[in-house]
């Protein structure tokens, strides 16, 4: 039975949703290991995740420039992805050294604390280049504006914006997400990282069928041979 599924980082690694297509049946669990998402038991066939994948050698992607644009308000939710030279640090200090002789710029906090989950998902892909089939970046933000067809009134960690997007998501997940929004404290993530895992799924199943948005339309790569790209 094909399956598909939507991951986001949280504080015990990761929160993974799976969607069995044939029945609807809806599922969703903790991964500490990032392996876990796409050999474990419960791994889906095709994983639309949050994080950055494929990195730059210096400057911006393309697809978080077309991101930005397409979210409008919700622009600065789309950071920059850190450039692949970052990898190699082990501390902050060193991260911003790096970046500085790449791009005489620094490095910001927010990207060196995901740096540990992008590292993981590069060695994975890099390890077996097959996985770019399975596993496509998106952007749980780029993914609401595209279920909503219009720009989201408020920002995510809002109360009026995770109403929004709970009720964005509800009636394709019904029942299923009531639950797991109740679960959530026994997941140990936040309501957050839970709910764009949801989305994340969703964009995933218009992955499978194809009808997702891709961008840009004809995604450069890396120069470790992956796709910059973010699907919707």
């Amino acid at each position: 039975m094909p399956t598909v599924g939507g991951a986001d980082g949280c504080k015990r690694g990761w929160v993974l949703v799976t969607k069995y297509l044939e029945s609807g049946v809806v599922s969703w669990q903790t991964c500490e290991l990032t392996e876990n998402l796409v050999y474990g038991p419960l791994a889906p066939d095709l994983l639309g995740l949050d994080i950055p994948i494929g990195l730059p050698d210096s400057g911006p992607r393309q697809c978080d420039v077309e991101a930005r644009v397409f979210i409008g308000p919700r622009r600065s939710s789309v950071f920059p992805a850190p450039i692949r030279c970052v990898l190699c640090a082990t501390t902050y200090r060193e991260a911003c050294e790096l970046r500085y002789r790449a791009e005489s710029k620094k490095m910001s906090q927010q990207a060196w604390h995901i740096i540990p989950k992008i590292r993981a998902v590069d060695s994975l892909l890099r390890r077996d280049p097959a996985l770019q089939q399975k596993i496509r970046e998106v952007h749980p933000e780029v993914c609401f504006r595209t279920l909503a067809g219009r720009h989201l009134m408020h920002a995510k960690k809002t109360t009026q914006g995770r109403e929004e997007r709970i009720q964005l998501l509800e009636p394709w997940f019904g029942d299923y997400l009531s639950s797991a929004l109740a679960e959530r404290r026994e997941l140990g993530c936040a309501l957050d990282d839970l709910l764009d895992a949801f989305v994340a799924c969703w964009t995933a199943e218009r992955i499978y069928s194809g009808r997702a948005k891709v961008r840009p339309p004809e995604p450069p790569r890396d120069s470790a041979g992956i796709r910059m790209e973010i699907v919707s």
